[in-house]
């Protein structure tokens, strides 16, 4: 395993457990001692870890997964033009995956009119397709995630191996420059990760609230991205940083904001 997948792998088992000790992580990664600890301390010098009596835990507190029916409410209006947004790059004959999330959600009445298949897991979007015989659903199936409403499958299953995705059009707790795009749903990991991995375009739907945030565990890095679809423009950091990684950042104009 390369050495920086492998820290990465780290930091995410860390996040996932809180708490481990370095002979956990030895056995884990099936690597020496003096591997885990020379690994552990990039991330400890990098600030996402720090060491502790035993072992080694997260350095900061990750965003909290809150209650679908909650995050369905908050900045509503944000999530809706990003939806509509994001709905404008889907067009008839797509195969698309939908995410988790009440953003991606904001997509529907936007889509539910076209001749294209789904690939999705948000139970939400499964159940308003049920009228439209143009739409096309496949379903990830697996688990039901009740504080997504989302279906998860079990670890490293592959699920989505065989399809053949245009586009992927993703959800995230939060974002960041140093830890990328993440997600507080250790269930859903893989699925999204995947999801990325098979796409030939990916579009993140995240309202200006989720940048400079993350989640309990990262599922793809912010250059994986190839269209970065907010609420406003982000700062001069991540406009730079989109430039270096040839990622379009789409965002409404404030005609459109203001008059909508």
């Amino acid at each position: 395993m390369m050495k920086s997948k492998r820290i990465q792998q780290i930091k995410e088992y860390v996040a996932q457990h809180q708490v481990v000790s370095l002979d956990e992580l030895v056995e884990k990664f099936a690597v020496s001692k003096n591997t885990i600890r020379r690994d552990i301390q990039e991330l400890v010098d990098s600030g996402e870890i720090k060491k502790v009596y035993g072992g080694v835990a997260m350095n900061h507190d990750p965003s909290p997964l809150v209650p679908f029916s909650d995050r369905q409410i908050r900045n509503k209006r944000e999530k809706e033009l990003i939806g509509e947004l994001a709905a404008q790059f889907v067009t008839d004959g797509d195969i698309i995956f939908v995410d988790s999330g009440t953003t991606t959600l904001e997509m529907f009445d936007h889509l539910k009119h076209r001749e294209i298949t789904i690939i999705t897991g948000n139970l939400d979007f499964i159940v308003r397709c049920m009228p439209y015989p143009n739409l096309t659903v496949i379903t990830v199936g697996g688990i039901l995630e009740r504080r997504t409403n989302s279906f998860v499958s079990l670890k490293d299953t592959g699920v989505l191996s065989t399809y053949n995705i245009n586009k992927a059009f993703m959800a995230s707790t939060g974002i960041s420059l140093d830890t990328g795009v993440t997600n507080a749903s250790a269930l859903e990991t893989d699925i999204k990760r995947e999801a990325v991995e098979r796409s030939m375009y990916t579009y993140l739907l995240v309202d200006r609230h989720k940048f400079d945030k993350f989640g309990l565990m990262t599922y793809c890095k912010l250059s994986d991205i190839d269209y970065l679809i907010t609420d406003s423009q982000p700062n001069e950091g991540y406009l730079r940083y989109a430039s270096e990684h040839h990622i379009q950042i789409i965002y409404p104009s404030p005609v459109l904001s203001h008059d909508r």
